[in-house]
């Protein structure tokens, strides 16, 4: 048996941090600050209970980065020393390959510089992550009555390791074994904050894509025909509100942080927002410490560092800016032979059935389409 480790840091500086340690919640913010610069990397909890439909079996462990993503963006090299530092952690634990959780998966060039001085092969997870997303809004798309190919797809944060890619995707489409598993959509529009990149991104997408391409720096003006909306930035607040959307469109959310404000889940009810890749692990998992999913349930990236346990396949698998689509497509297939698959549909933390899935599709088959 081959065993990970996977690292994870607090999203919420109270929130999450109370999940290990309650009594944070009556601290003021500054004082729960202090006392994470303090820390360094713990051990959470086990993972055990994975196995494969072919037999295989993995367990791991689950290490927490006492750093939100604002102090790790601000005392980057703080950041690669705890980081360094959990990876010696799983090894002295027994684990043979990491996965790299949220901004554990940014800091160091995508996980780079952090490869040159650990003592195991990480990843970020991003191959599987992206397919997820992209697996996900179709299913979403579909069930909003959404026509995928005639449709106009935005992807926010499109200069991104996973937002690149998941455009690259959405303009070419995507086969596995001659099965067209994704066809391309009729527009993309990239979204970001570097118009110079942006052009560079599209003149490299246009090559031999089935979609035209277009590009923008403001997110009202990238998201205003979108059927479809792919988000995966780095910032450190919502970035899409409300008077964004248009009504019917299918919103996934890769972020975390989350892009997509707390005000769209309540304000707009003729719009699907879905968390991005969220997967069901086979077996019967177990974890020690929750990250706030049901046990057979769990975070693409995650999914990618056990998938590359069960296979053998102990190496750096995704890391970097850039993420080739053969190894996308090469994780969709090990996903799929291990028994890793879509589990359903969730939009902010919840799960939703196909009837609140109708319920959307008819309101916003009454609200006048939003100019």
């Amino acid at each position: 048996m081959h065993r990970f480790a996977f690292l994870v840091h607090p999203l919420d500086l109270k929130r999450d941090v109370a999940r290990k340690y309650p009594f944070v919640k009556f601290l003021p913010s500054t004082w729960v600050e202090a006392m994470l610069w303090r820390m360094r990397p713990k051990l959470l909890g086990k993972i055990e209970g994975v196995k494969s439909k072919v037999g295989s079996e993995t367990e791991g462990w689950l290490i927490a980065v006492p750093m939100t993503a604002k102090m790790m963006l601000e005392h980057e090299n703080k950041a690669l020393n705890s980081l360094v530092e959990a990876c010696t952690m799983a090894k002295d634990l027994g684990a043979e390959i990491v996965g790299l959780g949220a901004f554990t998966a940014i800091v160091g060039n995508g996980g780079l510089e952090l490869q040159k001085r650990s003592p195991l092969p990480v990843t970020t997870g991003n191959s599987y992550t992206t397919w997820t997303a992209l697996e996900a809004t179709k299913h979403a798309s579909e069930l909003m009555d959404i026509d995928w190919q005639n449709s106009v797809a935005a992807v926010v944060g499109a200069t991104g390791s996973i937002g690149k890619a998941c455009a690259y995707f959405l303009s070419h489409g995507a086969k596995i074994a001659n099965e067209i598993r994704f066809p391309s959509v009729a527009e993309v529009v990239l979204v970001g904050r570097s118009e110079e990149k942006l052009k560079s991104l599209r003149d490299e997408l246009s090559v031999d894509s089935s979609a035209s391409i277009k590009v923008t720096t403001n997110i009202a003006d990238g998201l205003r025909g979108a059927d479809i909306v792919i988000t995966v930035t780095s910032a450190m607040d919502a970035v899409i509100e409300p008077e964004h959307l248009k009504s019917g469109c299918v919103v996934c959310d890769v972020a975390r942080p989350r892009d997509v404000s707390e005000r769209v889940h309540k304000e707009r009810d003729d719009v699907l927002v879905i968390d991005g890749g969220i997967v069901e692990v086979p077996g019967e998992p177990k974890w020690e410490f929750s990250i706030g999913l049901p046990d057979k349930l769990t975070l693409a990236c995650v999914a990618e560092t056990m998938l590359l346990a069960l296979e053998g396949r102990l190496e750096p698998f995704t890391l970097g800016r850039d993420i080739l689509p053969e190894r996308i497509l090469e994780i969709a297939t090990i996903a799929a032979k291990h028994g890793f698959r879509l589990a359903g549909l969730r939009s902010f933390e919840r799960q939703i059935s196909k009837e609140q899935i109708r319920q959307v599709r008819e309101r916003a088959r009454q609200v006048a389409p939003r100019k």
